[in-house]
């Protein structure tokens, strides 16, 4: 006798751009209701008879909870939480999950194109070349903006979960030496010969500074006016991360007073950011802004949908698996 797939809503589909997705396996351990990005009419009325919920972004209070009576687990498809209030999840019994490390060689890819982009200059040699500087060159170059290596700098890390620990790596093979920013817990994961510096001296020594970390009451916008002040004139900021970890207000102000030298960012605090958002108008040859894609690579987005996968059918041999 074939066992009933148990009813499963996926609420916001379209978040993970499907169009190039394989959810056959997806098909396999669930009967579904798809939906692109949920409303909370619909919400309500489908996860009535749901036993699995999946969420990239909607908002599952407890409330939701609470009129979802079958609900049995919430599969959030991405690895950040903070969209579920788990506290409710588990007073009502409800097991929650995430997806782990299906994004690490996008975002690191992301972030040393980021920072190759601003290195090299490439944007202002582009936009050279197209008006015509080259073709009037004597020589069989043209060259308008100093450009450097990466061998031989320093990055600083801040955060070195998963994502720290592969940029890390990624940076070595350039030949850049490598900062860790001080945590308050063990340093267990340290690999032989690491070590932690405080904040304030890898901001001072780092000639690249990147984000790696969750964004938490304690470290919003722990990259603000001070922090630019300790920074190199010549540093480059990267943010992958969350948009929240930099005050942007004080970003614009330290690239405009040259505090630093450049920044490039793929998250902002308001997302998506409104169209008058002055991060947006201050794009130029010293601040790249990307639209929270770091993650969003094709492979990466099909591991992800594979995991959610996994998940589910690890919940339904009663072995649940990325529980949060």
């Amino acid at each position: 006798m074939t066992k009933t797939k148990p009813s499963a809503v996926f609420l916001d589909k379209a978040s993970l751009y499907p169009g190039d997705l394989d959810f056959s396996l997806l098909q396999e351990v669930a009967d579904w209701q798809w939906f692109d990005n949920a409303e909370p009419a619909d919400i309500r009325h489908s996860l009535k008879d749901a036993e699995i919920l999946v969420t990239n972004k909607v908002i599952i209070d407890s409330e939701v909870m609470k009129n979802s009576p079958c609900l049995k687990l919430i599969c959030v498809a991405a690895t950040g939480v903070n969209n579920v209030d788990l506290a409710a999840a588990k007073q009502s019994g409800i097991q929650v999950c995430n997806v782990r490390a299906y994004a690490t060689s996008s975002v690191v890819q992301h972030v040393f194109s980021l920072l190759l982009a601003l290195n090299r200059k490439l944007v202002p040699y582009n936009r050279s070349v197209s008006g015509g500087d080259w073709s009037r060159s004597e020589f069989f170059c043209y060259f308008g903006e100093p450009i450097s290596e990466l061998e031989g700098k320093t990055m600083g890390i801040i955060g070195y979960g998963e994502l720290g620990q592969a940029v890390a790596k990624v940076a070595r093979c350039f030949g850049m030496e490598v900062l860790l920013a001080k945590r308050h817990y063990t340093d267990a994961a340290l690999e032989p010969g690491e070590a932690r510096v405080p904040l304030d001296e890898l901001l001072s020594k780092s000639d690249v500074v990147t984000l790696h970390c969750p964004l938490t009451q304690e470290n919003h916008h722990m990259i603000n006016s001070e922090a630019f002040t300790t920074m190199k004139k010549d540093a480059i900021l990267i943010n992958t991360a969350r948009g929240g970890l930099v005050d942007e207000i004080a970003l614009l102000k330290a690239l405009d007073e040259n505090q630093i030298a450049a920044a490039a960012l793929d998250v902002l605090e308001q997302e998506p950011p409104s169209i008058d958002n002055a991060m947006l108008g201050r794009a130029s040859d010293k601040l790249i802004v990307t639209p929270h894609i770091a993650w969003a690579s094709r492979e990466s987005r099909q591991r992800l949908v594979e995991q959610v996968a996994d998940n589910i059918r690890a919940y339904q041999q009663g072995r649940p698996r990325n529980l949060v």
